[in-house]
């Protein structure tokens, strides 16, 4: 199994969602989250002064899934969430080694 985490732009949460229910994914965490890359934030202006925006705000989306998912789940998000401008995120895969249902106690796959 894999842990996939994905920021991304707060807009795209809704059309990647929708795209990774397409493949038979709907199990995920979300948060927002803030942070910057190389895009190093923006000037903003308000009440007539501009002042510095370090970190923008982003939505991060973690999903465990089985391995032969993996691949067809990092196109979905790729192709969903890319607009072709800098910021548009990142995504980080790790093994998982142990999953736990609380409620039942069934491990690993029958807990995804």
């Amino acid at each position: 199994m894999k842990k996939v985490e994905a920021i991304i732009k707060p807009f795209k949460l809704d059309d990647v969602r929708e795209s990774l229910a397409d493949i038979g994914i709907t199990g995920m965490t979300v948060s927002e989250v803030k942070g910057f890359g190389r895009q190093k934030g923006h000037t903003e202006l308000y009440r007539g002064a501009e002042y510095m925006v370090d970190f923008l705000p982003k939505v991060k989306i973690e999903l465990v899934i089985q391995d032969e998912l993996l691949e067809q789940a990092l196109e979905v998000i790729v192709d969903t969430a890319r607009t072709g401008k800098i910021g548009d995120g990142k995504i980080f895969v790790t093994d998982i080694e142990r999953v736990i249902r609380i409620r039942t106690g069934e491990e690993n796959e029958e807990a995804v």
